[in-house]
């Protein structure tokens, strides 16, 4: 088993591996003497400050290949990033070699087939860019500066999920650069195996080099909106948004929050909850019928609701989480928003006082839920709800404090939570030989079709930086 930092007795050879690949790069090798090393080194999550022995930028899909080949070399550990939005941090290595593949961004839209063909850097804004010109979504989450590799290798949640499902469930193929340097393309037709496991199994199996994904028909201006309220009125509009999910038609898009807005937000200092949606469906007004039932059965204290722009849309909260933010997340899968759930999670919801932390609840179901649980690798079809604590702070003095509220309210949702736990939404506290965390995400029958598959595709675990699923002979 390779380490995570390179052994220094092995420094000829990776001096080696390295001339050798930068005579063969595309793109360009930086080192920690160059001046572009830290910006290169950097990923979204501020808590995960890794020096790696070398950042690769891709230039071209051959560059994959080429850094695969000194990695074996080298015996240096490879971390492979796309967007680097990662909350865990994977998308860097200490003393490893980081392959950004973040110049890759590009998008073709064939309007006809409603097929999408993505490069493996693209971050969200660049597939919603090429495809909103043709009134077309690709479903991806909710931050534009997501990469859509990692989003759509573990899921996907977003603002499109119950109406078309999470972005792997629109994947028509995806083509992956194994660890012994195979290519290979994974679809229903081909290789149907591998395919199931890149739906939601993560970077365990290899570099995915393209995507190829199903658009779905999007209205010209979708209808948007939030309904903003106040701490006394928390409870009797969380147990109206109960109500009101019970019956929703796949086109309405939920997802219900509790956070202090930033300052250029202009919402003062105060929590807010909001339930924001997204109707995209044709007939704006029966979207509006509906939101009118929540209404009336929860007044706000503020609202914004009309046709947006999806462009707008999605990038809206953008500025809530810029690069460099600290942050630690927790999610929990549950079915149950009734008067004794509904009471513990406004405990712990009461108390964010402070800028730094969020908490969401995606209402599921829909289109999602409609997928067989044992379609593809993604740990739950069957909850109503996902709930998401998330952090987003920049003093590190706030570190020890907003984890543990993560944790502690993790904690108090566990006599409510059913099984599986989303890898996007989960940390980094799991470390690269830490199977426990990925055996709790996926539950253990999904989790032995997963080892099947590592023993195939990368038995010695060259592909270790994720949330790891070992091969069973890793640690033997």
């Amino acid at each position: 088993m390779m380490s995570t930092v390179h052994d220094t007795n092995r420094e000829p050879e990776i001096q080696q591996a390295l001339h050798g690949l930068r005579a063969r790069l595309s793109g360009s090798l930086i080192e920690p003497d160059d001046p572009l090393y830290d910006e290169a080194r950097r990923v979204w999550n501020g808590m995960i400050d890794l020096r790696p022995r070398a950042v690769v930028r891709a230039g071209a899909i051959a560059d994959i290949d080429a850094v695969l080949d000194a990695v074996r070399r080298s015996g240096l550990a490879v971390a492979v990033r796309g967007g680097g939005h990662n909350i865990a941090g994977h998308g860097s290595v200490e003393g490893g070699l980081v392959l950004d593949l973040g110049p890759l961004k590009h998008v073709h839209v064939d309007a006809g087939s409603r097929l999408v063909t993505v490069e493996p850097g693209a971050t969200l804004a660049d597939v919603d860019h090429a495809t909103a010109a043709y009134n077309l979504a690709v479903p991806l989450g909710v931050i534009s500066g997501t990469g859509v590799a990692g989003l759509a290798l573990g899921g996907g949640v977003g603002w499109l999920t119950r109406s078309n499902g999470l972005t792997l469930d629109n994947l028509e193929s995806v083509d992956v650069v194994t660890a012994t340097g195979e290519h290979l393309r994974a679809s229903m037709q081909e290789n149907p195996d591998l395919f199931w496991g890149l739906r939601g199994g993560g970077g365990n199996f290899g570099v995915a080099s393209s995507f190829t994904f199903r658009a779905r028909p999007l209205p010209p201006q979708p209808l948007g909106g939030n309904l903003f309220y106040r701490p006394e009125h928390w409870r009797n509009a969380l147990l109206a948004f109960a109500g009101w999910t019970r019956d929703l038609p796949d086109g309405m898009n939920p997802i219900a929050s509790f956070l202090v807005f930033p300052e250029e937000f202009g919402m003062g200092s105060d929590p807010w909850m909001i339930i924001g949606f997204a109707w995209v469906a044709e007939d704006q007004q029966a979207g509006l019928a509906l939101v009118d039932q929540l209404r009336a059965a929860a007044p706000p204290d503020q609202e914004e609701i009309g046709p947006t722009s999806w462009l707008d849309w999605q990038s809206a909260m953008d500025s809530v989480f810029p690069k460099g933010s600290r942050g630690y997340w927790k999610n929990v899968s549950f079915s149950r928003l009734d008067g004794e759930s509904v009471d513990v999670l406004l405990g712990f919801a009461s108390e964010l006082a402070w800028e730094g932390t969020g908490i969401d609840i995606h209402h599921m179901e829909g289109a999602f839920g409609r997928v067989p649980e044992d379609a593809t690798a993604f740990p739950n079809r069957s909850a109503r709800y996902w709930l998401n604590v998330y952090g987003f702070w920049r003093d590190p003095s706030e570190d020890e404090r907003l984890t543990a509220f993560a944790r502690k309210a993790y904690g108090l949702m566990q006599p409510f939570a059913e099984h599986g736990e989303y890898v996007n939404f989960l940390g980094a506290e799991a470390g690269p030989r830490d199977a426990d965390a990925a055996r709790a995400a996926y539950g253990p029958e999904k989790f032995r079709r997963l080892a099947a598959l590592k023993d195939r595709y990368d038995p010695h675990n060259l592909f270790r930086l994720n949330h790891n699923i070992p091969p069973t002979q890793a640690f033997m």
